[in-house]
């Protein structure tokens, strides 16, 4: 191989690099672009913490909101999904029952309504 065809690669590897490489992991690892995965994610999360909300703000509507608190505070983990549920606060227009993501979720915002 002849000296320049050797520079020549040498600086057509760099320039692919730089050309191409480099401007992706910016995009990428900056946030400016997503994969599917990530969109789907992202998406996931929205309407989970939509849904903790929702289901929040039914249990703070009922009328005897501080009492189902009162009550609420008085269970353990393992037993504070069950009384969502019972309560029908997490469950969703067009659903049977609470997801138990929506249950988790609704239970951290509920924690969120003890501390005050």
């Amino acid at each position: 191989m002849k000296p320049e065809t050797a520079v020549q690669l040498k600086y057509g590897a760099m320039g692919l690099f730089v050309g191409f490489i480099v401007p992706l992991t910016i995009g990428f690892e900056g946030g400016f672009w997503v994969t599917k995965r990530t969109s789907d994610q992202m998406a996931n999360a929205a309407v989970l913490t939509a849904r903790a909300t929702i289901c929040v703000a039914q249990f703070a509507k009922t009328p005897d909101y501080q009492e189902r608190l009162k009550e609420y505070k008085a269970l353990d983990y393992s037993g504070r999904g069950a009384f969502i549920e019972k309560g029908g606060w997490g469950k969703m227009p067009g659903e049977e029952k609470a997801s138990d993501a929506v249950k988790e979720a609704c239970a951290r915002g509920l924690e969120v309504l003890m501390q005050k």
